[in-house]
């Protein structure tokens, strides 16, 4: 199937309250202006360089979404212009980001990333973790982040009990910080192999890419 049906076929099965987020990491630009003529808007790349790269080429009504693990010293390459950024993990990482935000005269929007699968590669904090960093002065007095939501990966397995038990664990964490930030409206989880179970499990935000795109190429 083309893009053109893939993304239509997608979005049919989406609720309204459901954003869609395009994964568009490693596909050349004609694959993302295809799927632009379409109608969508939302892209996610996890590599800053080449969403820099896509950002001067593609037309400026986009919102980019970095999804991948960040590191410090990259965040002044995407602070000018990225909307979203899904894995935040540190309270050094948000400094970082609201120190080039300030830059920018941007309040750049983030989500933190919690670690619910049972694979030590996944990247997040722990519910602990969580509640000391948003607890912590520190935290309170950066003006220039505004936290959206939580994000998370389920397990990379095909036992469907398991990751709909961790993403029932991350939506009742959601729930439960709601109180204490006011304005949260985001918890992304949900990717190609389990957005369905995410959607299911409270997701308001999946993460789409070789159901759209096709399969990826990394050589």
């Amino acid at each position: 199937m083309s893009i053109k049906e893939n993304l239509a076929q997608i979005k049919e099965q989406l609720p309204d309250n459901v954003t869609l987020v395009a994964v568009s990491k490693t596909k050349p630009l004609q694959d993302l202006q295809q799927a632009y003529q379409e109608g969508q808007r939302i892209f996610g790349e996890n590599k800053i360089q080449e969403m820099t790269q896509k950002w001067a080429e593609m037309p400026k009504d986009i919102e980019w979404h970095m999804i991948g693990h960040v590191q410090r010293n990259k965040v002044k390459y995407m602070a000018e212009f990225v909307s979203l950024i899904h894995g935040v993990d540190s309270l050094k990482l948000l400094r970082e980001i609201d120190k080039q935000a300030k830059k920018h005269r941007r309040v750049i929007s983030c989500l933190l990333q919690i670690h619910i699968a049972e694979e030590d590669t996944k990247f997040g904090l722990n519910e602990e973790e969580l509640r000391t960093l948003v607890s912590s002065q520190e935290f309170i007095t950066l003006e220039n982040v505004r936290i959206k939501g939580l994000m998370g990966m389920a397990t990379f397995t095909v036992d469907e009990v398991q990751i709909r038990r961790e993403f029932n664990k991350l939506n009742s964490l959601y729930k439960s910080v709601q109180s204490d930030f006011g304005g949260l409206s985001i918890l992304s989880m949900g990717m190609s192999g389990d957005y369905k179970i995410a959607i299911e499990e409270g997701s308001t935000m999946v993460r789409i890419g070789s159901s759209i795109f096709g399969t990826r190429n990394y050589q």
